[in-house]
């Protein structure tokens, strides 16, 4: 059994041209063409197009999921395992996001009907420990519990303040990238600027007290520039940081645009 090119873009709410290009960049070939020229696409080839658009929702660019798909590897086992994969990640964050949906719902109702606003009920959802072991195993033990510690310390309106400079730095770097600036502009390098600032402020981290010059009594300013141009890197492999700075086009345009900006602001100050 096929179906379409028409069809299955119904389904998968895309469009034939996008499914086209797919065929011309050898990313997912029709199982066959009918007389009058139209594709069409067989069990094998629709799961293909659901992993397609599975790691396209995780921000990968096109290029890096036909790596990500290596046809040595596709068969119906190899392809359920990754599925599989997949899966366990949508179902964590359908977790999370169903916390959030609740803790908001929570102060909506604490804000309407007077009651009372409970900070242990309205950043449930928020999870800033689900990358610890990550954390650990990239910069060491104390630096997650430096930051773990700091954040716990903070007052929910530190918090609240902490989340929108995260927000408005976001903002900031899609809006820049999607202008077409060039990331050594001016405009862009002043972002760079806030965004190692912002950096500098998180304990646990090696750019945390980091200054323009090493004060007295204090040794060397540790490795910045490495770790600055790093985490760049890191937005752009990582499509779950890669997807804070996604543009309307997707893919990685955007990280790479925040990578190119950190890494010419770290050559030139840091």
């Amino acid at each position: 059994m096929d179906w379409s090119i028409q069809e299955i873009a119904r389904h998968a709410g895309t469009t034939s041209r996008t499914l086209r290009h797919y065929d011309d960049i050898g990313l997912l070939a029709p199982s066959r063409v009918a007389s009058n020229g139209y594709r069409h696409y067989d069990e094998a080839a629709l799961v293909r197009l659901q992993r397609i658009l599975l790691l396209r929702e995780l921000g990968l660019g096109l290029t890096q999921i036909a790596e990500v798909l290596d046809p040595s590897t596709g068969t119906r086992a190899s392809e359920a395992s990754a599925l599989q994969t997949h899966l366990g990640w949508l179902r964590q964050e359908q977790q999370r996001i169903s916390r959030q949906i609740a803790s908001v719902e929570s102060t909506i109702t604490a804000l309407t009907e007077g009651g009372a606003l409970m900070a242990e009920n309205m950043f449930d959802g928020f999870d800033h420990t689900q990358y610890k072991d990550e954390v650990e195993e990239r910069w060491g033990r104390n630096a997650y519990a430096d930051g773990d510690r700091w954040w716990r310390g903070m007052s929910d309106d530190d918090r609240a303040a902490w989340q929108q400079r995260v927000a408005d730095l976001g903002r900031d770097w899609i809006a820049a990238a999607e202008s077409g600036i060039d990331p050594a502009s001016d405009k862009a390098q002043d972002i760079a600027r806030r965004h190692v600032e912002w950096l500098t402020g998180i304990p646990g981290t090696p750019a945390h007290g980091w200054v323009p010059e090493p004060v007295e009594g204090q040794g060397p300013n540790p490795d910045v520039r490495g770790y600055v141009i790093g985490l760049g890197e890191m937005y752009v492999a990582d499509p779950r940081f890669g997807a804070n700075y996604a543009t309307s086009a997707g893919g990685t345009a955007g990280a790479e645009f925040v990578r190119d900006a950190l890494r010419i602001y770290a050559e030139a100050r840091l």
